[in-house]
């Protein structure tokens, strides 16, 4: 057993759906959480780039003594996972393959749609994770980038939010998917409206409860688990503007952060 903290890190706040859904399901465990607040958002910019922010925000938190990374950034994940598995001293975890698997396992049609930021679709990451598994797989890929800003505002239910996801998801529901992807950690705050929007019949796949499920998997195959017993302590840190991310991040966390480091890298 180990007793040292996880490592989450992402490009600013989203990945706080993913520490929220692994506080659920490990709740022994400590947790170290990286927001790159300085350098958000990273789907515009070039892969290069994703993969040197990653690879920076990777040291950081090995050299705060974590025994696992878990990439709870779309992007990053697209960009720059096998590049920090290859060059990490502990277990790399993303937020796609997961995401991938349950959707393979929940579709019965085989008409699978996938959301995300524009630099996540743009990587078509999503499409082969899924037809790494299922060859024969119909994937529709729909860039939302106007949630990202909707869910910090918290407008989770807002008029204004259900017209732009209508407009987003109607070539999704004419192309028939059964089931649809949130390949955004921002975007689970959105369920309950997203499944009004698309009816009964779509399963939606939460991408971070699916990476918690398989950090759980990753951590007992490896003898990495916490004492059941341990107290666990989390911190948060992010790179600039601390106010905001408490703000935001309370309404992710559904609690006030209690500590909150400012680090900058780069």
């Amino acid at each position: 057993m180990n007793a040292a903290p996880l490592g989450i890190f992402d490009s600013g706040i989203g990945g706080l759906t993913v520490a929220r859904a692994l506080f659920e399901r490990l709740p022994q465990e400590s947790v170290i959480y990286f927001g790159d607040t300085a350098r958000v958002p990273y789907g515009p910019k070039s892969p290069d780039t994703v993969r040197r922010y990653s690879a920076e925000i990777l040291a950081y938190l090995v050299q705060r003594g974590v025994k696992a990374v878990v990439v709870a950034c779309n992007t990053s994940t697209a960009h720059a996972l096998p590049h920090l598995q290859a060059r990490s001293s502990v277990p790399v975890v993303g937020v796609i393959e997961p995401g991938a698997r349950a959707a393979v396992a929940a579709t019965k049609t085989g008409k699978i749609g996938v959301i995300g930021t524009a630099g996540t679709v743009a990587s078509g990451a999503y499409e082969r994770a899924i037809r790494a598994l299922r060859p024969s797989a119909d994937v529709h890929s729909q860039p939302c980038p106007l949630f990202v800003p909707l869910v910090e505002e918290g407008w989770f239910d807002h008029p204004a939010t259900e017209l732009i996801a209508r407009e987003y998801l109607d070539p999704l529901r004419r192309a028939g998917v059964d089931v649809l992807v949130l390949g955004c950690t921002h975007y689970p705050l959105l369920k309950p409206l997203l499944a009004r929007v698309l009816g009964e019949g779509v399963s939606l796949i939460d991408s971070a409860a699916e990476t918690a499920k398989e950090v759980t998997r990753e951590l007992a195959a490896r003898g990495l688990d916490a004492p059941a017993a341990n107290a666990p302590e989390h911190l948060f840190v992010v790179s600039d503007d601390e106010l905001h991310f408490r703000k935001v991040g309370a309404r992710f966390l559904g609690e006030k952060l209690q500590k909150v480091e400012v680090v900058p890298l780069g």
